[in-house]
């Protein structure tokens, strides 16, 4: 059997081939730039699906594919008429034009309603019920055209099959989704002026939806939930830990936690018809890349990694606040920046290396403090795990096992492995998760990082307010 797994990310869209076994057959990558004016993110949307049908096509010409599955972004928007056709631009998750609307949704409904619905803890411009209602009071004459309202992914698996179809996962932060009834939330929809009918049929994870070309089309999940179970993290307690440009820490959830007001850790629909929670911080890999480009012309991550194994635990006093596009959780504060602090005429580059490196694991750590979490392993992946020197300072900085994968692709993974399950390869994603490979684990080695961390703290309560 070949199953493809489909990952449409922000800016690029990466597939792979994998056996019964799990075993990578081939893999490619395709980069795509947005169209960015300010506050506005768009995209052409049927160029999304030009590029997946070209990836498609480049990997059938040779290898037979059985079944394929596609994960996305979740809060992409394309509006189209009653015969899917775009009545404007794909509207990307980034795009922040609905800040107005964000407030009217609040003073509606507010933070707490919102979350007990939803699972959502904060009413932002991102999320597509915000950006709806923006379009109805900002360009009526487009609204009044929408038929059908599509996500990213239910726009390529309409492309796949014909079928105006969504897999729940994907409709989480909507905000017009009821997580706990497994449908549409009517008052939102009602507010916003959207009805049932402009919206696609909703289906689980790893459900077959359709064929294209003879491959059998199965619904995935989101992103991060794909790339969890490329991790093997699929039951509560478990934790994966995403560090790329962003760091998306993940964890399975049986239920639904409280409302509560201190806290903006988003609980999103799970594969499995059950929940996740997810915190994220905007900056994470992208610091170090930062650094790289305006201060080591030249130089690869690995000679960074050099300079920064020659520099002592903390820096010798210098703390970053790696805070380039703001700061998420576990505070929310959109206008926080960047800081070096400590710093003196004998620090070398090689410090300021370590201590980007180092705010990240503080960032890190604060983070599985705020969730809460109970558990002794981390499944790490993204860039940040090829680094050797990073893993071992993120293992000594939370005092957990961390364990690296030896398929890098895990969205792509988990989404194959979706497929596989929904056209019957294998019985359960859990049973298929058994067959994934780690590579190296990271057991804390006692290195004492208490003052770097308390400096890292200190510092974001003086900085980042």
């Amino acid at each position: 059997m070949r199953l493809m797994g489909i990952d449409v990310g922000t800016t690029s869209i990466k597939t792979a081939v994998f056996d019964e076994n799990l075993n990578q057959i081939t893999s490619s990558n395709c980069d795509y730039t947005l169209d960015a004016h300010g506050d506005f993110v768009e995209f052409d949307a049927e160029k999304y699906w030009t590029l997946v049908k070209g990836e498609i096509e480049k990997t059938q010409k040779e290898f037979r594919i059985d079944a394929i599955a596609v994960d996305t972004q979740c809060e992409t928007l394309i509006l189209t008429d009653e015969n899917g056709v775009p009545v404007c631009p794909a509207i990307v998750w980034l795009d922040n034009r609905a800040v107005e609307e964000a407030k009217i949704i609040t003073e509606k409904f507010g933070n707490k309603k919102v979350y007990e619905i939803t699972g959502q803890p904060e009413i932002t411009a991102t999320w597509p019920a915000c950006k709806l209602l923006w379009l109805k009071r900002n360009k009526p004459e487009v609204f009044n055209k929408v038929k059908k309202v599509f996500l990213l992914e239910d726009w390529l698996l309409y492309k796949l099959t014909g079928r105006f179809v969504s897999e729940k996962s994907l409709q989480s932060s909507t905000i017009y989704f009821d997580i706990h009834e497994k449908s549409w939330w009517k008052d939102m929809l009602d507010f916003i002026g959207v009805s049932t009918d402009m919206l696609p049929t909703l289906y689980s994870s790893a459900k077959q939806v359709g064929e294209y070309n003879g491959i059998k089309i199965v619904t995935s999940a989101i992103d991060q939930i794909a790339g969890a179970i490329g991790a093997g993290v699929v039951k509560q307690g478990k934790v994966s830990v995403m560090t790329g440009t962003t760091m998306v820490i993940f964890m399975p959830s049986d239920t639904v936690p409280e409302y509560n007001p201190n806290s903006i850790v988003p609980c999103h629909y799970n594969y499995d018809d059950k929940y996740c929670l997810l915190s994220w911080t905007p900056t994470a890999g992208m610091a170090l890349k930062w650094f790289k480009n305006a201060f080591c012309e030249g130089m690869s991550f690995d000679d960074l990694n050099v300079l920064a194994e020659k520099v002592p635990v903390g820096s010798d006093g210098v703390t970053f606040l790696p805070y380039l596009c703001g700061s998420t959780m576990p505070k929310y504060n959109p206008n926080a920046k960047g800081s070096f602090t400590g710093v003196t005429v004998e620090h070398t580059r090689g410090h300021f290396v370590r201590a980007v490196m180092e705010s990240v694991a503080c960032m890190l750590k604060s983070n599985l403090d705020y969730l809460g979490l109970d558990t002794d392993e981390i499944r790490i992946m993204g860039g940040g795990a090829n680094s050797k020197l990073w893993c071992q300072m993120k293992a000594d900085m939370t005092g957990k096992k961390l364990v690296t994968l030896k398929n890098k692709e895990t969205a792509c993974l988990g989404s194959a492995i979706l497929a596989g399950v929904g056209i019957g390869v294998f019985d359960s994603v859990e049973n298929a998760c058994k067959k994934i490979q780690l590579d190296k684990t990271y057991n804390s080695q006692g290195v004492d990082y208490t003052e770097c961390y308390l400096r890292f703290i200190e510092q974001d309560k003086l900085l980042n307010n």
